[in-house]
């Protein structure tokens, strides 16, 4: 059995500006700009990123699911009744997909460089 834990928690956003500055000031948050479209945070329980770009962001939080075969997750994905909605994509620190589970739900799962 393949095996997976969360690792991520990714919130889409509209402006990342915007965004940073409100946790920013409300929570203290600090964070790591990867481009105008996506900055990371860390150290507020569970490391997160505000994805501001049209072509990788969900319409919900997205929980990550960190892995060290992707490839072979995809296989155990598909077979337990999963569906790939976003097929395997390099980004900055490694490579991710995304699936919905049979009630709808839309997770990613990744490999670290």
């Amino acid at each position: 059995m393949a095996k997976a834990q969360i690792a991520y928690l990714e919130l889409p956003c509209q402006d990342v500006a915007a965004t940073k500055q409100f946790y920013g000031s409300l929570f203290g948050w600090t964070f790591h700009d990867w481009g105008p479209e996506y900055a990371s945070f860390a150290d507020v329980g569970i490391d997160g990123g505000f994805n501001g770009g049209e072509e990788h962001r969900t319409k919900a939080p997205l929980i990550v699911l960190q892995t060290d075969d992707l490839e072979a997750m995809v296989d155990a994905v598909t077979s337990a009744g999963g569906t790939i909605t976003l097929p395997i994509f390099a980004f900055p620190g490694g490579r991710r997909y995304h699936f919905s589970d049979p009630s709808g739900q839309e997770l990613a799962v990744m490999q670290a460089d």
